[in-house]
């Protein structure tokens, strides 16, 4: 009989050898699983702040030369920037900071307003600056909340869903569908002709 040539002709004739080449695979898979980076819920960056001062009356030129361009030299040195554009609009003047993914957005905001503070050459004129956190949320999961139940069931267990998602960690939870509510207040006509008054003095 003719010997198989090969890999495959090996492994037919050395069955030890395919069980334990079929073992070293298996673990290798297990261990790859255990070190794989799995999340339901995606990591957003919400690395973006901006920096807007108002100077009434001011030409985009004179905004540009009294505040956006000393400020931008203050904040080129914060820690973990990325990218820093602005704009010097006819009384305003914005500025937007991006930073680099991984950094502490609550430090790069303190940071931003730090530089912000210590600058006191602005113009006289110039409203004081507004340092916010621009914030990115992206819609992970919608749960859709029905039973034949009253609209104020359903009203108060979306709330309790809403709490509960809250108390676990989500940042933002938005309802929509949910009925206006009404505040419906009943008047007695003969206690307001006892007392002379009416609809409009209540």
């Amino acid at each position: 009989m003719r010997r198989k040539k090969g890999v495959i002709g090996f492994f037919v004739h050395h069955r030890v050898a395919a069980n334990l080449v079929m073992l070293v695979m298996l673990l290798g898979g297990v261990l790859a699983l255990t070190r794989m980076n799995i999340q339901f819920f995606p990591t957003f960056a919400l690395d973006v702040v901006s920096v807007r001062v108002v100077w009434s009356g001011a030409s985009a030129e004179d905004v540009e030369q009294g505040i956006t361009n000393p400020l931008e030299q203050r904040l080129r040195s914060v820690d973990g920037l990325k990218k820093m554009t602005s704009t010097s609009a006819q009384s305003v003047s914005s500025i937007t900071l991006e930073f680099e993914e991984g950094t502490n957005p609550i430090q790069a905001l303190d940071d931003v307003r730090q530089q912000v503070d210590e600058f006191t050459n602005f113009p006289a004129e110039a409203e004081e600056p507004q340092v916010t956190r621009i914030e990115r949320y992206e819609p992970v999961a919608r749960l859709l909340v029905y039973g034949d139940v009253d609209r104020s069931e359903l009203r108060q267990m979306a709330y309790r869903f809403e709490d509960e998602l809250l108390q676990r960690g989500i940042d933002r939870v938005s309802i929509r569908g949910l009925p206006e509510q009404q505040i419906s207040i009943d008047v007695p006509v003969e206690r307001l002709e006892t007392l002379g008054l009416s609809l409009e003095q209540i």
